[in-house]
């Protein structure tokens, strides 16, 4: 089977599990996660941390973000063409839904450049990941993108039945993680 059609196929599968948990159950394990986030010394040194606010089925982080934006300088993406631009978050009040329904920054004029010398973490959804921490995204590559040639290191956020044996990946573009984190366990 050609990649496309395996990540395809792995896209699919992993959509078919989510609908087997109940929204308050993805919201439980949600928390989990975040907590092995904030437990972590990748976490806890970092004084910036780019993430991002999730989309339905997604490990959630509203919460977290309340919690911390005002103790880290937190960045989250907004779409801007093909590319995201980072923003610093300033709270729930400052985001409104852009593209793909995603909650954006509305400080648009706020938006930083995204530098080793910056940020100290980058913590990134994904459809799949496997245990050697590779991802598998929507496919519009904007994570990869963004990550490109960053020295900084990136934490996948999942679900531990989106921790897979296999992510089919295409080489250079597509960006392996350095740490995975599921409700479970912390994968490096």
């Amino acid at each position: 089977m050609e990649l496309q059609a395996r990540k395809t196929e792995l896209r699919r599968r992993m959509a078919s599990l989510k609908k087997a948990y109940m929204e308050a159950q993805l919201r439980q394990l949600s928390d989990k996660i975040t907590s092995r986030l904030e437990e972590s010394p990748f976490f806890r040194n970092a004084s910036c941390v780019a993430i991002y606010h999730a989309l339905p089925g997604e490990v959630q982080t509203a919460a977290f973000l309340e919690r911390w934006y005002r103790q880290k300088e937190l960045l989250l993406p907004l779409v801007k063409g093909d590319n995201l631009l980072m923003v610093p978050y300033k709270g729930r009040d400052a985001v409104a839904p852009g593209a793909f329904g995603i909650l954006e920054p509305c400080n648009v004029e706020d938006a930083v450049q995204l530098s080793s010398g910056r940020v100290d973490l980058v913590v990134v959804p994904g459809v799949a990941f496997d245990r050697n921490r590779n991802r598998l995204g929507r496919g519009k590559g904007f994570y990869d993108r963004l990550l490109s040639g960053l020295p900084v290191f990136k934490a996948g956020l999942c679900f531990g039945f989106q921790l897979v044996d296999d992510v089919p990946v295409s080489g250079v573009e597509d960006i392996p993680m350095d740490a995975v984190i599921t409700e479970d366990e912390v994968v490096i």
